[in-house]
């Protein structure tokens, strides 16, 4: 567990400062057929100090229906992304990629994507991100603009 905190902390941690461009309040990013449920929400605390109640690491389960998807958005911090069930086709930077069953992605936050599930059996992918420690609701939000 130690070395997963530890990666986490080492991939995700740089690219935080990103969020310092959106205010604390949900943004609103289309979605169809798309739910999520948080399972865990833990400020941060323990040796890296300069994180200890400014950042929390959220855990969410997030439900794609078939043809389910997420219109273009941003993320207000960065995660890691694994599939636990299904197929995902993220398209971005002009790129369509799709995720299986097993396999984990990173998305850094300030990169516009759109997530589909374009299967006729649902997706679940499981969501880690560091966001910071104030904000509410979820961390897709709309592209800034450039």
């Amino acid at each position: 567990m130690k070395r997963l905190t530890l990666l986490l902390f080492a991939v995700l941690v740089p690219m935080v400062g990103y969020v310092v461009g959106y205010a604390s309040a949900q943004q609103q990013v289309d979605r169809k057929g798309v739910a999520s449920t948080v399972k865990v929400d833990q400020m941060m605390s323990g040796y890296l100090t300069e994180l200890n109640g400014k950042y929390k690491l959220i855990v969410t389960e997030i439900t794609f229906e078939p043809g389910g998807n997420i219109a273009e958005h941003h993320h207000v911090g960065p995660g890691i992304r694994f599939v636990a069930s299904g197929e995902l086709t993220l398209v971005g930077e002009g790129k369509t990629r799709t995720y299986k069953t097993g396999e984990y992605f990173y998305e850094s936050g300030d990169v516009t994507t759109a997530a589909y599930n374009k299967t006729t059996s649902p997706v679940r992918i499981i969501n880690f991100e560091i966001l910071p420690a104030d904000w509410k609701g979820g961390s897709a939000v709309p592209p800034k603009s450039k």
